[in-house]
């Protein structure tokens, strides 16, 4: 690190001959710089090599035999030479120092810039947001799972292929291991292939753009066999998945380690909570309802309406004092020797109606339409309204009569006389 140059914002260098740089992180947190990175570019007329280097680099040092394998693959993944290339740097990451080794003695130039609101951060941040609280909805999709067996194709291959082969690992041990080393190495490789993207999209894009299609038809293809999820169990599975993957993209989608593990709790809590809230507010609303004061509200009835509701409530009178009368309390003796029909009344009890047909039929020629009670009506109402039309029609020619006298005038009347 001391013979390297340390690298500001809004740094210029022009430089020909090798040398390394490193960018120390400012350990200060500021929310501004939530979404913010760092960009370096690299150009020349020249190719040239850049070369990260990081302590990881440094095989000697690694833990585990994961860190050791993918210490021994990152020495081997080491792009060819080109004349531009990009280094995106997280702010609060770790410090990032890398060496430009040109081929030829021509100058290249390193700049600096600072990117206040990166695009892909806050995309990731909110993807991840989106995709926590619609794991549910969107685990129950057909479409998206599509979508999700082409991307899990293409960014996990081995992975897909396992699952594709589940059937014929009879044990479940031997599948959850080879499962395991896969994650890893698809996870590896991904990582590879984001740090190279810009060297493999440049330098070899016919066969990025060959792989991206052929494994993507091909995943489609195989999904579509063997159709959307249908039981519970695989679609709470996959919904777990969707928002452990979620947590991922909110991680990774913001520059404060601190503000993602927060974001993560909130959204744990939220998804938490909203059982014990709803009933809260269940709750509240019983409680507001049966604490409030009913205010009496008046409502007219139609004539229908009205009709509707006599005919109901008779049924229900009815249906009550026979279920009255068949109890042990009726004083059934007292009653029958107070009845002029006592045959009448048990047949009434047992289901028979309350009014015989020979009523009904005197009550519609009485009441009905054509009867006479109607026709006493219509014609009391014709007659005093006949009575009403002379008085009144006197009573017009008296005034219309008077108003001819007060109308001739004074010369007529004195030539008659």
């Amino acid at each position: 690190g001391k013979n390297c140059s340390l690298l500001q914002e809004m740094d210029v260098i022009q430089k020909q001959d090798e040398n390394c740089y490193c960018y120390v992180q400012n350990r200060t947190i500021h929310l501004q710089y939530l979404w913010s990175t760092l960009q370096i570019k690299v150009s020349s007329r020249e190719k040239f090599r850049f070369e990260p280097i990081s302590e990881k680099n440094n095989c000697r040092n690694s833990e585990t035999v994961f860190e050791f394998a993918a210490c021994a693959v990152q020495i081997l993944w080491k792009p060819e030479t080109c004349t531009e290339t990009f280094l995106s740097i997280r702010q609060y990451g770790e410090d990032v120092c890398f060496k430009i080794q040109p081929f030829k003695i021509e100058p290249y130039i390193v700049r600096v810039k600072r990117e206040m609101l990166d695009g892909k951060l806050l995309f990731l941040f909110v993807a991840g947001i989106f995709l926590f609280h619609f794991a549910n909805s969107l685990s129950r999709s057909a479409k998206f799972f599509y979508l999700s067996g082409i991307i899990l194709g293409v960014l996990a291959l081995l992975v897909f292929v396992l699952l594709t082969l589940k059937r014929f690992i009879p044990r479940h041990s031997t599948f959850w291991i080879l499962m395991s080393g896969s994650w890893m190495i698809s996870l590896y490789f991904i990582y590879c292939f984001k740090e190279n993207i810009q060297w493999l999209w440049s330098e070899h894009k016919n066969y990025v753009l060959g792989y991206f299609l052929a494994v993507g038809i091909t995943s489609f293809a195989i999904c579509y066999q063997h159709g959307p999820l249908t039981t519970e169990l695989s679609i709470t599975l996959f919904t777990w998945t969707l928002q452990l993957t979620a947590f991922v993209l909110i991680y990774f989608g913001v520059t404060i380690p601190q503000v993602a593990y927060a974001v993560i709790a909130i959204s744990l809590c939220s998804k938490g909570l909203c059982y014990p809230l709803g009933a809260a507010c269940h709750i509240a609303r019983k409680m507001k309802h049966a604490f409030k004061s009913k205010k009496l509200v008046f409502k007219y009835l139609t004539e229908e309406e009205y009709r509707e509701q006599g005919e109901s409530e008779t049924i229900r009178a009815l249906e009550e004092l026979r279920s009255f009368c068949r109890s042990p309390d009726f004083p059934s003796w007292i009653a029958i020797s107070k009845l002029q029909a006592p045959h009448r009344f048990a047949a009434f009890v047992l289901g028979s109606p309350h009014v015989s047909p020979a009523e009904t039929k005197a009550h519609d020629e009485q009441y009905g339409i054509g009867s006479s009670f109607l026709e006493e009506q219509l014609f009391e109402t014709r007659a005093q309204s006949e009575q009403d039309e002379p008085a009144n029609s006197v009573h017009e020619e008296d005034e219309n009569e008077n108003e001819m006298h007060t109308q001739i005038p004074f010369p007529y009347a004195t030539e008659l006389l």
